[in-house]
């Protein structure tokens, strides 16, 4: 069987971390489609792995979560009647946590936007930290009971509350205009001064910058869940080991105590 040489897998990984597609990377680097596919489904499972094992005991202070919308296969109004329920077929949220500190981003789960991910997002979060933190929130009631259930008392835990205007027909593509925000103590003493989901709504940026199958308006969605979860392994790998951070001069996981250097694509591909 023919095998792809180093160099060539390299190549791909790179192109797939900076966000181009599957099928224009087999195009410009003249290789199957499927080709592309293995080497995705191969490096996720090594990157969720590694990641996994290493994130334990991280000594961060200052916590946001969000989450973020796509689809797959299809949007949720023409999922057909045969998969209506079934979890890959329409909406996808992924969870995402980053430390506001070292910018790294230790915890992600993909699933719906409700109580039985959250729970199980927030849960996992928790088992990665080594001491009391500042966690920070949206106004969403699903992390009432998810922090409650993984923290108890030992969390300093607030919500950024939003309030948006009436939604207009002709701004189909925007959302509704912000009118303010209210900082809201959930539990225990935070530093309201320090009450932001800033940090963490700029890495959903980042990961619709960084995916092309976030890009919306186009066909480039993910066509199966697998494949959309495998994407987000990889890139956070990329992103919290081997991409330079513009401020802090490093990536990530250096600026948090992990990793003790950049880590090349060559690196990544190592894992697999």
């Amino acid at each position: 069987m023919n095998k792809l040489d180093t160099k060539k897998r390299v190549q791909i990984l790179q192109m797939l971390c900076e966000g181009s597609s599957m099928r224009s990377i087999a195009r410009i680097m003249d290789v199957s489609f499927n080709t592309v596919v293995k080497l995705l489904i191969d490096a996720g499972n090594a990157c969720s792995e590694y990641q996994d094992k290493v994130f334990r005991n991280l000594p961060c202070k200052r916590i946001q979560v969000d989450e973020i919308w796509s689809f797959c296969y299809c949007k949720d109004k023409n999922v057909p009647a045969a998969h209506e329920g079934e979890f890959g077929f329409g909406d996808v949220w992924t969870f995402t946590a980053i430390c506001a500190d070292s910018k790294l981003v230790p915890s992600w789960r993909v699933g719906n936007r409700n109580i039985e991910d959250a729970k199980p997002f927030i849960a996992d979060l928790a088992s990665r930290l080594s001491n009391r933190v500042q966690l920070t929130s949206d106004g969403h009631k699903m992390y009432l009971d998810a922090v409650e259930g993984a923290f108890g008392s030992e969390v300093d835990f607030a919500q950024l509350q939003k309030i948006y205007g009436v939604e207009r027909e002709d701004t189909k593509y925007s959302p509704a205009k912000c009118l303010g925000a209210s900082k809201v103590t959930i539990k225990g003493k935070p530093d309201m001064k320090q009450v932001s989901t800033s940090y963490v709504e700029r890495q959903n940026l980042n990961m619709c910058m960084g995916m092309r199958r976030f890009t919306r308006l186009t066909n480039a969605f993910s066509k199966k869940i697998e494949n959309h979860i495998h994407a987000l392994s990889l890139y956070f790998m990329f992103y919290n080991f081997a991409r330079i951070h513009k401020t802090l001069r490093v990536p990530p996981a250096m600026e948090a105590g992990i990793a003790d250097h950049v880590w090349t694509i060559e690196e990544i591909l190592n894992l697999v």
